[in-house]
């Protein structure tokens, strides 16, 4: 008797779902790079101020509305704003290499918690390590 085994894997092409005999993976090259996904959060951060500042839109709320995000999640993204500046221009600098993330917008939370720029430089240290 022998035995059959069958792999099936869902996989997502497209806006359908559907079964296949192999799981399909893209793998990133080692050489790929892009901004990490919180330099671009960060980028959006100060283009959404910029927006409100010169009265594109009129407030915070108009502009999760817009965006199509809650209130908490646009406050969470212009927190990335009050960051020191040596923290953010760190930020804007990090790359995404084949695929990992150097450092995740939510490790950066806790740095933006700390008011003073002395201690989110310290926080910031010690994310980093």
């Amino acid at each position: 008797m022998s035995m059959l085994e069958v792999f099936v894997c869902r996989a997502q092409r497209g806006h359908g779902k559907s079964l296949v005999d192999e799981p399909v993976v893209a793998m990133p090259t080692e050489q790929e790079r892009r901004p990490a996904r919180v330099a671009v959060m960060l980028a959006l951060a100060h283009k959404i101020q910029e927006a409100i500042d010169r009265g594109v839109v009129q407030d915070q709320a108009e502009a999760a509305r817009r965006l199509g995000v809650s209130r908490a999640r646009l406050t969470q993204l212009l927190d990335l704003t009050l960051l020191a500046p040596g923290i953010q221009e760190e930020l804007l600098f990090l790359e995404a290499v084949g695929g990992v993330e150097g450092v995740s917008e939510r490790a950066v939370r806790p740095v933006v918690k700390h008011e003073r720029w002395e201690e989110q430089r310290l926080e910031w240290t010690r994310i980093k390590r």
